[in-house]
C-alpha cells in the first residue's frame, strides 16, 4: 500500500491511535487529515478544537508529520486530498451519532478508496458486547457494566516514532487560539489528577464544591486522550463513569435519533413556557442550586456532574419542559457536548430513556443540603447569595431579610 489518508475526526491525539497506527505500519506516507465541516458547527467548542488541533499538528511535526487541515463537506474534501497525495485508502475511528454514521457510509460509497474504520472513540467498542438473551444491545446499565467490567481490552498502543507524509501538499491554515484544548494539555490533566484525586474518587466526586472530578471530560469528547488509556488508570467508581459513556454509545450505535425521539416514548405532556425555559437557562429560577450550575454552565461550558442532574431534573420534572430543549441548550454551550452522552442522559433523566425508575422523586433542595452543604458552590456561582448564611443559602425565600436582585422560585420548593 503506497499512501494512506489518516481522516481525523473525534480522536485528536498521537498516543493510542489506532487507525494512526495500522496507517504508519502499513502505508509507505500517511496524510493526517482533519476537516473544518460547516456542517458540524463546533460553536462554542471552536476555540476549544482549534487548541486541539494546533496541539495535534505540534505532535505529528514532531515525528517528522504533518496535520493537513482543510475546509469544506469532509468526504468531498477527503477524497479531494486523496486524488493531490495519490492516497489508495482512508483510515478513521469508528463513531456512532447520525452524522458520523453517514459519513462513513459515504466514504465507503467511493469505489475508488478502500476505507477501514477503528476502535478508539470508546473503551469498548460500542457494538462488541450483546446481551446474551438476544438483542443489538443493552437497554439496562447494570447487566452492561457487568459485561463491560469483564470484556477483554485491546491493549494500548505507543505513539508512532515517526510519521512519513507525502511532499508537496499545503498544509492549511490553523486560526490560533488560547483555549485550554489539545493532548499535551490532556495528557498533563490526567496524570496529575490521577495522582491527587483518583484513590478518593468515590467519595470526593460528587462534593459540588470540592471540585474533585477529573475534568477530563472535554478531552475525551474530542479525543485528546484515549478512553481505553483513561480506564487503566484504575479505580471501580471512576471507570463506572467510563462505562456509562461508553453504554450511551452502544445505545446511541442502535438508536441513532437519540437526540430526537424518546428512546422509550412515555406519553408525556410537555409544557410549553418561554419565559420558565428562559430563567432556566439564565440561571434565574430562584432555587439557588439550579442558577449555580445554569450559571456556571454560561461562564465556563462545563458543570459539575452532579449539578448537570440537578439543572436537568429540575427542568423536566418540576417546569416540566421537553428534555430536547434543555438538552439543546447544553449541547451548545458545553465544551464536552457529545451526542450520545448528553442526549442519553438528558433522555435517563427526563424518563424516556434506559432509566429503569423512570418515575423517581427528586429534590433539588435535599440534593443541595447534601452535596453542598456549607453553600460553597452556590455562593461561587450566584454572587447575589455571597454573603447569605448557610441556613438560608439554600432556600432564601425563608430568609427574614429578603435578598436584593435575586428572584422568586418559579415553582413551590420541592420538600427539603
Amino acid at each position: 500500500m503506497e499512501t494512506v489518508i489518516v481522516l481525523f475526526n473525534r480522536d485528536l491525539r498521537v498516543h493510542d491511535h489506532p487507525a494512526l497506527s495500522a496507517a504508519c505500519e502499513r502505508g509507505r506516507a500517511v496524510v493526517p487529515l482533519f476537516v473544518l465541516d460547516p456542517a458540524v458547527p463546533a460553536g462554542r467548542r471552536t476555540p476549544f478544537l482549534l487548541a486541539c488541533l494546533a496541539d495535534l499538528r505540534e505532535g505529528l511535526r514532531a515525528r517528522g508529520g504533518e496535520l493537513f487541515v482543510r475546509r469544506g463537506d469532509t468526504v468531498a474534501e477527503t477524497l479531494r486530498m486523496a486524488g493531490e497525495s495519490g492516497a489508495t485508502a482512508v483510515y478513521a475511528g469508528a463513531d456512532v451519532s447520525g452524522l458520523a454514521r453517514a459519513r462513513e457510509r459515504r466514504l465507503a460509497g467511493a469505489a475508488r478508496i478502500e476505507v477501514r474504520l477503528f476502535p478508539g472513540v470508546t473503551v469498548v467498542p460500542p457494538g462488541l458486547l450483546r446481551p446474551s438473551g438476544g438483542g443489538d444491545h443493552y437497554r439496562v446499565f447494570t447487566p452492561y457494566w457487568r459485561a463491560w467490567s469483564a470484556a477483554a481490552r485491546r491493549p494500548l498502543l505507543p505513539p508512532p516514532e515517526r510519521v512519513e507524509v507525502p511532499s508537496g501538499l499545503e498544509p492549511g491554515a490553523l486560526p490560533a487560539s488560547a483555549a485550554p484544548g489539545g493532548e499535551s494539555r490532556a495528557r498533563g490533566r490526567m496524570t496529575a489528577w490521577a495522582r491527587e484525586h483518583l484513590a478518593g474518587y468515590a467519595d470526593g466526586h460528587d462534593d459540588l464544591a470540592g471540585d474533585r472530578t477529573s475534568r477530563l471530560s472535554p478531552y475525551l469528547r474530542f479525543g485528546c486522550v484515549s478512553p481505553l488509556e483513561v480506564a487503566s488508570l484504575g479505580n471501580e467508581a471512576f471507570a463506572r463513569q467510563l462505562c456509562w459513556r461508553d453504554f450511551h454509545h452502544q445505545v446511541t450505535l442502535a438508536f441513532p435519533r437519540i437526540d430526537r425521539d424518546d428512546y422509550r416514548p412515555r406519553g408525556h405532556a410537555w409544557h410549553d413556557d418561554a419565559g420558565a425555559e428562559q430563567a432556566w437557562k439564565a440561571g434565574m429560577t430562584g432555587l439557588p442550586i439550579v442558577d449555580a450550575g445554569m450559571r456556571q454552565l454560561l461562564a465556563e461550558g462545563w458543570m459539575h456532574n452532579r449539578a448537570r442532574l440537578i439543572t436537568a431534573a429540575y427542568l423536566v420534572r418540576q417546569l416540566r419542559i421537553d428534555w430536547r430543549t434543555g438538552a439543546a441548550h447544553f449541547f451548545d454551550l458545553l465544551l464536552d457536548g457529545d451526542v450520545a452522552d448528553n442526549y442519553g442522559n438528558w433522555q435517563w433523566v427526563a424518563g424516556t430513556g434506559n432509566d429503569t425508575r423512570p418515575n423517581r422523586s427528586f429534590s433539588p433542595i435535599r440534593q443541595s443540603r447534601r452535596f453542598d452543604p456549607a453553600g460553597d458552590y452556590i455562593r461561587a456561582h450566584v454572587p447575589e447569595l455571597a454573603a447569605v448564611p448557610a441556613p438560608y443559602v439554600h432556600e432564601p425565600w425563608l430568609s427574614p431579610r429578603p435578598i436584593p436582585g435575586y428572584p422568586r422560585p418559579l415553582t413551590s420548593p420541592a420538600p427539603r
